[in-house]
């Protein structure tokens, strides 16, 4: 399956120390034309990672709107992951002052306008909780016809790491995933499954270092505080660099393998409220929706960080 060049994107994301990573992917590929960072709470509160956002755009010279969004979920509390980001949801690296500012525009407004007005489909990339591209498609419905599709790092056919069942981003908004996966759109998730096999081991961390940039140095510094708290909570001896896959694939979608299958949020309130239902095997045989990632070629996507660390 082939991406064509240039393909439009908005980043939807939460940063975040994997996202930060995401944006790093996402800023200087000339396979990708970035429209805009939209931003919405979860890793921290909607204050905390619009701020980060912010700080990575201007330390990384990524020049394109910052959009803050949702600072809620559509129905339960919000939930936020300190133990993991930190107190800032970006622990680890001291930017300089900031001196650039928020686009003006909601994060729902600037996703609606960006994509009604595009000349080709955009394609929605979702690092966070899907809370601000839910109540996108249900204000302004016609903007599905201009989206190629919906590239999700959330869910997980396996376990959870919040729960048993649920991932962190689906977790944080399940009835937001429940809009996008039955919007209708091409839905591509790439979820634990995968992003657990892509560990920030500490030789990942000494060869990155040896690039020695800005952009290298952002990573190491963010990298050991994230590998230090992962250590902390899960045990892992390198964290899990989640959110950066989803850009990695559409820079070049052979560093995963996907299998389409039918997936449903479960909504019900139960001890497995937030899983992505995954009929891998199709018992069901309903109709399938998403293409969810079941393999990554590591060296693959190691080589891709190296080489976007190397652009800055």
């Amino acid at each position: 399956m082939m991406i064509e060049a240039n393909r439009k994107i908005i980043l939807d994301c939460d940063p975040g120390h994997d996202d930060a990573i995401a944006i790093m992917l996402a800023g200087k590929n000339s396979k990708l034309e970035l429209l805009g960072i939209t931003v919405e709470s979860g890793n921290q509160t909607l204050e905390k990672t619009g701020l980060n956002a912010l700080n990575l755009c201007q330390y990384l010279n990524i020049d394109v709107p910052v959009c803050l969004g949702a600072s809620n979920p559509i129905i339960k509390e919000v939930e936020v992951c300190e133990a993991i980001h930190g107190e800032t949801g970006l622990d680890g690296f001291d930017f300089p002052n900031l001196e650039i500012s928020y686009d003006p525009r909601h994060a729902v407004d600037f996703i609606i306008e960006t994509i009604l007005k595009s000349d080709k489909k955009v394609t929605m990339v979702t690092t966070g909780p899907m809370t601000n591209l839910a109540l996108a498609i249900r204000i302004e419905p016609n903007i599905l016809n201009n989206i190629e599709e919906v590239v999700i790092m959330g869910g997980s056919y396996s376990n959870g790491n919040v729960t048993p069942a649920a991932e962190f981003n689906i977790y944080c908004d399940p009835e937001a995933a429940h809009i996008v996966f039955n919007s209708g759109l091409k839905v591509t998730m790439v979820g634990l499954d995968v992003t657990r096999k892509v560990l920030v081991l500490p030789e990942i961390v000494d060869r990155m270092t040896k690039i020695d940039n800005n952009a290298s140095k952002l990573f190491t510094k963010l990298m050991i505080v994230f590998n230090e708290n992962q250590k902390r909570v899960f045990g892992f001896d390198g964290a899990p660099l989640h959110d950066p896959v989803t850009i990695a694939y559409l820079i070049d979608p052979t560093v995963i393998d996907v299998d389409f299958v039918h997936c449903e949020i479960d909504i019900s309130n139960g001890s497995s409220y937030g899983r992505t239902n995954c009929d891998i095997f199709d018992y069901l045989k309903l109709k399938k929706n998403t293409f969810v990632a079941k393999n990554i070629d590591v060296d693959k996507f190691w080589n891709i960080i190296e080489e976007a660390l190397r652009m800055y």
